[in-house]
């Protein structure tokens, strides 16, 4: 009695990392995030109004593209290439860098996720 338990234990637990890893098609990172900017922010060719994104990841051969939702929003979505790039350590917080073009208007050059092992340059 007492090893069935541990049995069914072990392979509830089997079946969670198996569904956890297969859900993973990058290795080092998700593939959904969630990012507010407070303020408007250059992404690619578009500006992005201050708000609440959802952040997807797509994969098209070897190259990589983040696809930015707005919450609450049916506009279409902006899909910029981006370049990953291997961190040494898994990032301890999340992180936007910015640059500023000729207006002063924010643009974004990079991100990074708590807990990936590779930040996305732009």
């Amino acid at each position: 009695m007492q090893s069935s338990k541990i049995v069914a234990v072990l392979l509830c637990l089997f079946a969670f990392v198996a569904m956890a890893s297969a859900g993973e098609k990058t290795p080092g990172m998700r593939q959904v995030y969630h990012v507010t900017f407070v303020e408007p922010v250059h992404v690619g060719n578009v500006l992005l109004p201050a708000g609440d994104y959802t952040i997807r990841h797509e994969m098209e051969g070897q190259d990589h593209y983040m696809v930015f939702q707005e919450h609450g929003k049916k506009g279409a979505d902006v899909k910029v290439k981006c370049t990953l790039v291997p961190l040494e350590h898994k990032a301890v917080r999340n992180e936007t860098i910015y640059s500023l073009n000729a207006s002063n208007e924010r643009v974004l050059a990079q991100m990074t996720f708590r807990g990936d092992t590779t930040k996305h340059v732009f």
